[in-house]
């Protein structure tokens, strides 16, 4: 069982899910249906590993404000039930993102033969330069 699959039943738990109406184009079934879902994750409050939580919240995400909730809005379905899921899916996906912590950058410093191409460029460019000048008598 991969992390992914472990933190889906605890993401589950831990979510609020409210029934909102849906936007755009569909009729009465817009008007009249409650299809869409609002899912809120409160990612201090949840029980994630701390390395994870502070990743998320690190995170330049619009969908996460700024007392850290992770909101999600799904209305592509007319469904409520598939609404639910893809909102859940959603909120895995963003949690899977940060689940891999990134790896340290190493510096590294340019080679000898790169510092000699480098100056021998300069110097090419500098002789073309001086050449440029006005002819002297």
């Amino acid at each position: 069982m991969t992390p992914a699959e472990r933190l889906r039943p605890l993401l589950e738990r831990e979510s609020e899910f409210s029934a909102i109406r849906a936007q755009g184009a569909g009729g009465q079934n817009v008007n009249k249906v409650s299809s869409a879902v609002h899912l809120r994750f409160d990612i201090r409050a949840s029980s994630l590993p701390e390395p994870i939580k502070e990743r998320l919240l690190a995170l330049s995400d619009q969908r996460i404000t700024g007392e850290g909730v992770v909101v999600i809005k799904a209305q592509t379905s007319r469904s409520q039930d598939a609404n639910r899921a893809e909102a859940l899916q959603r909120l895995n996906e963003l949690v899977n993102s940060v689940a891999v912590p990134p790896k340290p950058r190493r510096p590294t410093k340019p080679t000898y033969a790169s510092k000699q191409r480098r100056l021998e460029g300069k110097s090419q460019r500098s002789a073309i330069k001086a050449g440029r000048g006005k002819v002297g008598e």
